[in-house]
């Protein structure tokens, strides 16, 4: 008798689906509380501390909707057979279109169509009440209808221009492969990531958002005197419009090798109180590039894409697996969402993983920074960017411990204000 792999993944989804429902509600609890945590106490105002109490009850409420939602659709989808109903239904529509639905890469591609439309329709209701409900009631969405919608059909137009030639070359590379099939896979993607690398800040961005350079002025200086100092190869230094869409604001690098960019968001520009602030946001970033944590991650990245496409390799002629889903054929994407499905607790321990070292690059980053000498100016940066952002004050231990990939501001603050020789 064949293993029940679909009613395991079933039953995985959904003992999953209660675990992070117990965090959320530990989380929940945390978030109810009525008082700041000690170490915050004159450190954030009460005002801020409502609001941001407010706004994390109601991002939490929405939460427990959605997700359960989630569950409900894709356990269904699996156990009564959806997929393979839904592949069969994209070859009819091949016939019927007059193309031939024994091509896997047009069948493919059928099914993908189906299916980016059925998930843009079921995730439309959410995206409208979490940014038009929820961030407006919180005073962040910043967006009209129109550029909402304006967003989502330039996302669509992108997938349908980039998704066709990237899914037929990887069916292709399936076919073709041999024994060497997961080198393929990963060298492929490898390439892939750095074209889309290079391509995303140049060609995607600006079609979102508008990307200006950082006018002269004594900010500029600073930030490109700490890039010198550190032998940064800063090129560029952009400020994005990210006040058109939301209040939230951010920084980030990007680039290889010697052309290195930095973006500000001008959100992030309007809230720090002055330009020290936002050069010991920088000096944070910088100190990841500089203890080579971009490196670590990108190299963590391809590590865990070429042990993922080796599994597939191992399982892609499996009947039986197939079979479990209900198909009676083994097209290359399919086998991949299977693939997806079966090893979902793995994912989930190396997410987890994942989330420890990050928490552990931030904290480094911090030292970094307080090492050259923006303690202070970076402390008050990140506990003006906890207020702004209106991000939750009191957080459960164990939910932090599961999802987030940044420690919270008092485990950062409590860093920040250790004896220098701790830090070393």
């Amino acid at each position: 008798m064949a293993f029940p792999f679909m009613e395991a993944v079933v039953c995985f989804m959904i003992l999953m689906y209660f675990l992070e429902s117990y965090l959320d509600l530990r989380q929940h609890a945390a978030l109810k509380l009525p008082t700041l945590p000690k170490t915050l106490v004159g450190v954030i105002s009460q005002d801020k501390f409502e609001k941001s109490r407010a706004y994390s009850l109601d991002k939490s409420n929405f939460h427990f909707v959605h997700e359960f939602v989630t569950i409900v659709m894709d356990s269904a989808i699996l156990f009564f057979g959806i997929l393979p109903w839904f592949w069969k239904k994209s070859g009819n529509f091949l016939v019927l279109a007059g193309l031939d639905a024994e091509n896997e890469i047009f069948h493919t591609l059928a099914f993908l169509a189906g299916v980016m439309f059925w998930s843009q329709i079921t995730d439309l209701p959410f995206s409208l009440y979490s940014t038009f409900v929820i961030e407006e009631r919180h005073g962040f969405n910043k967006q009209t209808v129109w550029l909402f919608f304006r967003d989502m059909i330039k996302g669509i137009a992108l997938s349908v221009v980039i998704g066709p030639p990237i899914v037929a070359a990887i069916i292709i590379i399936v076919q073709k492969g041999g024994p060497y099939l997961a080198i393929y896979l990963w060298g492929f993607m490898f390439v892939l990531s750095l074209v889309m690398m290079t391509l995303y800040p140049i060609l995607i961005a600006p079609l979102f958002n508008k990307f200006t350079p950082l006018p002269d002025g004594e900010l500029r200086v600073k930030i490109e005197k700490l890039a010198s100092s550190l032998k940064f190869p800063l090129k560029k230094l952009f400020v994005v419009d990210g006040s058109t869409r939301s209040s939230h604001s951010n920084a980030y690098m990007y680039g290889f090798f010697k052309n290195k960019r930095i973006v500000l968001y001008d959100t992030l520009l309007q809230q720090c109180k002055n330009d020290e602030e936002v050069v010991a946001v920088i000096a944070h970033e910088l100190g990841h590039w500089k203890l080579n944590h971009t490196m670590y991650s990108f190299i963590a990245v391809q590590i865990l894409t070429f042990l993922q496409f080796g599994g597939y390799t191992l399982v892609r002629n499996s009947k039986d697996l197939f079979q479990s889903f209900g198909f009676d054929t083994q097209p290359v994407l399919i086998g991949l969402i299977i693939f997806q499905h079966t090893v979902i607790p793995i994912q989930h321990l190396v997410s987890f993983g994942l989330n420890l070292v990050s928490r552990s690059f931030e904290f480094q980053a911090d030292a970094f920074a307080k090492k050259l000498g923006y303690s202070s100016p970076l402390r008050a940066g990140l506990v003006k960017l906890q207020e702004e952002n209106l991000s939750a004050m009191n957080t459960d231990p164990w939910y932090t411990a599961y999802h987030y990939s940044h420690p919270p501001l008092v485990e950062r603050l409590a860093a920040l204000d250790e004896p220098e020789k701790k830090v070393d």
